[in-house]
């Protein structure tokens, strides 16, 4: 079985895909079977966050590119810029993962949380889309502790 042992920006194509969702993006080391079959080691040095368009460096010098599945979410929409703003306020408080744009929020669906968003006067649209959240504030990507 091939070892991907780095992550490195490639400008070639990639001998083959692996579509993962958020949860599963968050790795040091697994079996990966990419989308055309290949089995691969993820083998880093330490857990490290797997972002869309990624490149996984195999032992022979070919790599494996990551992509973000497509995952049921959420889309939230504000009447104002105003009112994002303290929708984003609301789902931060409770340190949910957070996709921010301009004009909405891609979040997790949630029942609980669709309700809160929607007592707050949000409107809430269900998606099927790639899950990109923001990173931590302390690192980038995920971080498990506020260590400085």
């Amino acid at each position: 079985m091939l070892r991907a042992t780095k992550i490195q920006r490639q400008e070639s194509d990639p001998l083959d895909t692996v579509t993962l969702a958020y949860d599963d993006r968050f790795r040091r080391r697994i079996r990966l079977v990419c989308d055309g079959g290949l089995e691969v080691l993820l083998d880093l040095e330490k857990t490290t966050e797997l972002k869309e368009g990624d490149d996984l460096l195999l032992e022979n010098g070919n790599h494996i590119r990551v992509r973000a599945a497509n995952e049921p979410l959420m889309s939230v929409f504000g009447s104002s810029h105003h009112h994002l703003l303290r929708l984003t306020w609301h789902v931060g408080n409770r340190h949910l993962p957070c996709e921010v744009h301009e004009d909405h929020l891609l979040l997790r669906q949630d029942h609980v949380i669709e309700h809160m968003l929607e007592h707050l006067g949000a409107e809430v649209k269900h998606v099927n889309a790639p899950f990109n959240p923001e990173g931590g504030a302390y690192g980038q990507g995920r971080t498990h502790s506020h260590e400085h």
